[in-house]
This record gives C-alpha cells, sequence and structure tokens, in this order.
C-alpha cells in the first residue's frame, strides 16, 4: 500500500480508540458522532480491515485494530508534543540571552538594564555562561557568541570587534605616574590568560611590541581567566590591566578606571549575535535583536580605531 489514507478518518479512529467511545471522541474534535462513525468506516474500507467490534455496549478494538492503534497513537503523540511545544514557544514573552560571563557582567548588563527600563513589560533573563549551545534545542533564545563558535548556529551577524587598552585605577596611577609606555611595561601588570577553547586576547608582550618596546619582565603574578576579574583587579589599585572597551567603558565613565596612554590593540576575532529564528515571531523578539546589533555598531564605531598615544 502506498497511498495513505485521508488524515481526518485516522484521526477520528485514533480518539475512539483512545477515548473508548464514539461520543467521547465526537466531543474531543468537536463533530457528530455520526461524522465519527462515518470516518472510521471509511478508514475500515480503505484499510480493508474491520478496526473495531462491537460486545454489547462496548466498543472494541480487533486484533487488526490494536496493530494498527499502537503506530498511529506514536505519530499523534508527535503531533501533540509538536503542538504543546509551538503554542508554549509562541506564548512565551520572556528574552533568554547568553554570553560569556565577563561580558554579562559589563557590557551586556548595562544594555539589558537599558532595554528593561525602556521596555519594562518585556521580561529578559541574562545568562554568563562559556557553554555554546544549539538554540532550536534549548532555552536559550539569543547568544552572544566569539569567533569561531558561532559557526555552530544558523542564524547570526556580526556586531564589533573590541580593542584592549591599558587602564588602572585613578589612586594606583598616583603612585604610579605614566608618562610613557616604558612606565606602564614597569608597574605590577594584570594578565588575562582566556580557556583554551578561545584565541587569546592581546598580551603585554603584543602591547610592548605595539609601541616598539621589548616585552616586559614579570613584575607580578596576579592572572585571571576572566576578563571581568582581572579589571576588577585593577580597580582595586591592583595594576595595569589590557581593558577590553566593552568592559571598561562604564568603569572609565564613572571614575573607576582611567586610560593613562590610550594606545589600543584589537582583538584578534569578532563578537556576534546568534538567535533562534523562532525569537522573531514572539513578542518583543525582533525588536530586541535590533537593539543589540544598534549597539553592535556604535560600539564597533567606538573601538574600531587605534590611536596612537
Amino acid at each position: 500500500m502506498t497511498h495513505l489514507p485521508p488524515l481526518r478518518s485516522v484521526q477520528a479512529f485514533e480518539a475512539v480508540a483512545r477515548c473508548g467511545s464514539v461520543a467521547g471522541a465526537a466531543e474531543e474534535i468537536g463533530v457528530s458522532p455520526a461524522a465519527i462513525s462515518q470516518q472510521t468506516h471509511s478508514l475500515e474500507s480503505f484499510l480493508e480491515v474491520q478496526l473495531f467490534e462491537r460486545r454489547g455496549r462496548v466498543l472494541e478494538l480487533t486484533l487488526w485494530g490494536r496493530m494498527y492503534y499502537e503506530r498511529v497513537r506514536i505519530a499523534f503523540d508527535e503531533l501533540r508534543a509538536a503542538q504543546k511545544a509551538l503554542s508554549s514557544a509562541r506564548r512565551k514573552s520572556g528574552i533568554v540571552l547568553s554570553s560569556q560571563p565577563s561580558l554579562a557582567l559589563t557590557w551586556l548588563q548595562s544594555l539589558v538594564m537599558e532595554w528593561h527600563a525602556q521596555r519594562p513589560d518585556a521580561g529578559v533573563q541574562l545568562i554568563g555562561t562559556e557553554e555554546e549551545t544549539t538554540l532550536p534545542d534549548s532555552q536559550i533564545d539569543f547568544r552572544l557568541s566569539y569567533g569561531t563558535d558561532v559557526r555552530r548556529y544558523d542564524h547570526f551577524v556580526e556586531l564589533f570587534v573590541d580593542s584592549v587598552v591599558p587602564v588602572c585605577s585613578s589612586a594606583f596611577l598616583r603612585n604610579h605616574p605614566v608618562r610613557t609606555a616604558s612606565d606602564i611595561l614597569a608597574g605590577p601588570l594584570i594578565d588575562i590568560v582566556w580557556n583554551d577553547q578561545f584565541q587569546q586576547p592581546p598580551s603585554w608582550a603584543d602591547w610592548a611590541r605595539s609601541v616598539d618596546l621589548p616585552p616586559p619582565l614579570p613584575k607580578t603574578k596576579l592572572a585571571f581567566s576572566l576578563s571581568s576579574s582581572a579589571i576588577d583587579a585593577a580597580i582595586s589599585d591592583g595594576g595595569f590591566v589590557l581593558g577590553q572597551l566593552s568592559m571598561i567603558a562604564e568603569h572609565v565613565n564613572r571614575g573607576r578606571l582611567v586610560i593613562p596612554l590610550n594606545r589600543r590593540l584589537r582583538l584578534p576575532a569578532p563578537y556576534f549575535l546568534a538567535w533562534d529564528r523562532a525569537v522573531l515571531d514572539r513578542p518583543f523578539g525582533a525588536e530586541f535583536r535590533s537593539y543589540l546589533t544598534t549597539a553592535g555598531r556604535r560600539m564597533a564605531a567606538d573601538g574600531g580605531n587605534d590611536p596612537h598615544p
């Protein structure tokens, strides 16, 4: 048999077998009992087997009916699960955004707070994690990804290429005045060493080469795997750190950090925004994507140049 029976007939059969009566199936589907009986008889004619037999007032499946129902039930369970998942996704009003922890604690945190102030009825959850995910199979709607990791996603756009610049606290700068790049390289330096899955950010050796100086001798053994932790150490007067513009901007604006020498180096790879296509059909989904991409373009314009001292 190469042709399938009409779906309405199969639906009627499945409902009768599951509900145990024509009346129950008719009420569930929203048609008359006569229509249900007509559909099941039509299916029996198509399959050329008897699917039900009546024992007094009880309607029971025949051997052929039980065999057929076992397969049909699985198919309709999957259809109902798909319908439930789709309905749940469309009713979901909140937005879940995932990012590396350091960026979630700095640039994205400010953006999410700004968005929530403008759209207080649009819930946003920000998750800081280095774990990349498969968007259609998770609860994540948007993922801010770095470098080649974005290739695992179907829908994405480049946001910006960040840059690093030396920063320190104002109190630290008073005790370690900077007149030239050599003064920075002579001071206590805070290192950032990312996990092996990422291409490393510019190091102090890279920065020294950019100002035509030899790599610095290590003055301290202070190093962090999270950029945000290294920046916090600089705020606490721990030394100079090469801070990403996206992560230090708010600290500089509030006076917690200062830039003693505005010599920037670009990161080796861009940041990208990836998204689940279904989120764009939900309330605020497309608007939130536009909001983040606009912020990314602003960041690209602010950090795209490499000014010399």
